[in-house]
């Protein structure tokens, strides 16, 4: 389009595109219809290549067009993002980040939370719960801004950052279950055992990563009863209908009757990453990110007594 075309023309070939409607594309950028004309044709000229085909009834883009629509739209949405995010560190954090968390897992990071809040006063950090079996929606209706939920997450709209803590894993069983008096189980202990069932609200390769389909062998490990929430997941169990890996954090913060806990000594340890949606310009969720990032990660203390009730 060359080097003098102005921001402005880019935004009304970049919204036109969109609209596919002259009078609309008018209306919503608060021009003249003769101004978008002009802009279209002005960029055509430059080009030397037709960019929409024009009929009474309908305007499309042709093919130099959707291509130029393809390149442009990158670059134009990384210079927006470059001026709100400027202008956001003019005047600096404030507000609030809803933070979503799994039950009791803030409490393992607070003193994150508590160095965030320190050096932004202006800005609040809320604490939100979010449950294992749909850790995803929570950011995606916004209803979050920043979310802690152990990797991998390979979700083409969300952003996958720092990791904030580590830990072990255990598997909850009844304490009649004929596991219960182990020391400690291994992946392969779970083959043809009953688990209860997360659902199908969060993605599989995701869920994998805690409890998979097959044992290391490939024994299958069966699914029971669908569970929703954490503390759905211990009556469960305590009541002897399937068994459940639960994080070591578990040790620290809940107690429930009639169940055991086994350290599983071959699990691969549980990242626990903090998750935004991808071009989000809130600033203060960058700083609480670079914050986490300088910090490191945590890893939960040894297990001194991992059975218990």
């Amino acid at each position: 389009m060359g080097a003098r075309v102005e921001i402005r023309d880019i935004e009304i070939f970049l919204t036109l595109a969109e609209e596919l409607h002259f009078g609309r594309t008018a209306q919503r950028l608060h021009v003249s219809q003769a101004r978008v004309s002009q802009a279209i044709k002005a960029q055509e000229r430059r080009i030397g290549a037709v960019l929409f085909e024009r009929t009474s009834r309908v305007v499309t883009l042709t093919p130099v067009g959707e291509r130029l629509r393809d390149d442009l739209r990158a670059g134009y949405d990384a210079i927006q993002r470059g001026i709100a995010v400027a202008a956001e560190s003019a005047r600096g954090v404030s507000g609030t980040v809803r933070f979503g968390v799994m039950g009791a897992l803030a409490y393992e990071i607070r003193d994150l939370i508590d160095r965030f809040r320190s050096d932004h006063p202006g800005c609040e950090v809320a604490l939100r719960e979010i449950q294992f079996a749909d850790p995803f929606t929570p950011l995606r209706a916004r209803e979050v801004d920043l979310a802690l939920v152990w990797r991998p997450v390979r979700e083409p709209d969300l952003v996958e950052g720092p990791i904030v803590y580590t830990e072990g894993l255990l598997l909850a069983v009844a304490e009649g279950h004929e596991l219960a008096g182990r020391e400690s189980v291994t992946l392969e202990d779970f083959g043809g055992r009953l688990f209860l069932d997360p659902g199908d609200r969060a993605p599989g390769y995701w869920m994998e990563s805690v409890l998979p389909t097959r044992t290391p062998r490939g024994t299958p490990i069966p699914r029971g009863p669908v569970v929703s929430t954490f503390h759905e997941l211990m009556h469960e169990v305590a009541a002897g209908r399937a068994i459940a890996p639960v994080h070591t954090h578990y040790l620290h913060y809940y107690a429930h009757p009639g169940i055991v806990l086994l350290p599983v000594t071959d699990a691969p340890a549980a990242e626990w990453v903090l998750v935004w949606r991808d071009g989000d310009i809130n600033p203060a969720i960058r700083r609480f990110a670079d914050e986490a990032a300088r910090r490191g990660p945590r890893a939960f203390g040894p297990i001194d007594h991992p059975k218990g009730s």
